[in-house]
């Protein structure tokens, strides 16, 4: 970029500066923006040893002591939505190849633990789970369901899925696009990008809603997923976007693909015909879209013992985890998942 297209403020020298221009860029609102700046230059007053901060050398021990700082100042939501916002920049810093490390990966796994384990969440079963998908009958509506609760998806990556980021070995009609690359050779998986941002315009259509991967993931699909994605392909309107999304409306808006806020419907809707959701129930009793991401966690992750490849599936560890998983995903990720994915059908 040059000098004269700079947006003001944009210090070159000044990494935090240079991370919230770019999430602009990326789609992020001011108010996202101000979110992130107040974290970050909390954590910079933090480590400014009064020769002025150093991000990139900072270390784990800093990290935790800056959280354990907080512990005493905001409240423990504050605490987490601050840790999230110092992991993202330092991922992304990562990734661009501005730092070398990111400090914050062991911090946040440890964070996550610990949120994960709320006592107050609403505890559901694998057998209660199944009654829930065995009511859920429309091909689309059960198609939602069972993706979220069976990959730990967010809902937002579920509705920026195209048709090419689908691979399945005997798809019951012919789709619209081959699948992607990253797919060759890899059949009855799913490819969740990184890349899409609300705004943004990705394979010629452009996004309401926002991927939130640190990399982008190769997701298996066992043999009861291929069957409910290929039940609801079947009846599959014809897309209206020349993107090809995998999850269009098949009422209303007919074609046209599926929004958060109607993904979030068909999962809020029938979790209140069970019980599970009211208003004024809060996020840790109501059942949500984000709840089943709670419940793939909790589940697979007891199932197998294995942190790492729960963390790869979704899609929020460090690259150099990712990078070991997705070296070694056939032999690792696809038979460690088979192996353990509940059933659900």
């Amino acid at each position: 970029m040059s000098t004269s297209e700079r947006e003001p403020g944009d210090d070159p020298d000044d990494p935090v500066e240079r991370f919230l221009t770019d999430i602009v860029y990326h789609g992020k609102s001011e108010r996202t923006r101000d979110a992130y700046e107040r974290a970050l230059r909390r954590f910079e007053a933090f480590v400014d040893d009064g020769d002025g901060p150093d991000l990139a050398a900072a270390t784990q021990r800093d990290c935790m002591a800056w959280v354990h700082r907080l512990r005493g100042d905001v409240a423990e939501s504050t605490v987490a939505s601050y840790a999230s916002y110092l992991h993202r920049f330092y991922s992304y810093m990562v990734q661009i190849g501005a730092f070398d490390t990111n400090p914050m990966t062991i911090v946040t796994e440890e964070m996550d633990e610990s949120i994960d384990t709320d006592p107050d969440r609403r505890e559901l079963s694998v057998p209660e789970m199944r009654e829930f998908v065995a009511g859920t009958t429309h091909p689309l509506d059960r198609a939602v369901v069972t993706i979220l609760l069976k990959t730990g998806m967010r809902v937002g990556e579920l509705c920026n899925l195209d048709v090419r980021d689908l691979h399945l070995s005997d798809p019951p009609v012919d789709l619209p696009a081959a699948p992607r690359p990253a797919l060759e050779g890899t059949a009855d998986a799913l490819y969740v990008s990184d890349d899409p941002r609300r705004g943004a315009v990705v394979n010629g259509e452009e996004r309401t809603a926002s991927n939130k991967r640190e990399r982008a993931t190769v997701v298996p699909v066992d043999e009861e997923l291929a069957g409910v994605l290929g039940r609801y392909l079947a009846i599959r309107p014809d897309p209206v976007s020349p993107a090809a999304p995998l999850f269009v409306r098949t009422t209303g808006a007919w074609g046209r693909r599926l929004t958060t806020d109607r993904a979030y419907d068909i999962v809020t809707d029938r979790a209140a015909e069970v019980g599970w959701h009211e208003p004024g129930g809060g996020p840790e009793r109501n059942v949500t879209p984000h709840y089943f991401r709670h419940f793939f966690t909790t589940h697979l992750r007891d199932r197998t013992g294995d942190r790492g490849v729960v963390k790869y599936l979704r899609g929020d560890v460090a690259s150099d985890v990712i990078d070991t998983y997705t070296h070694n995903w056939g032999d690792q990720v696809r038979s460690t998942y088979e192996r353990h994915i509940y059933s659900l059908l």
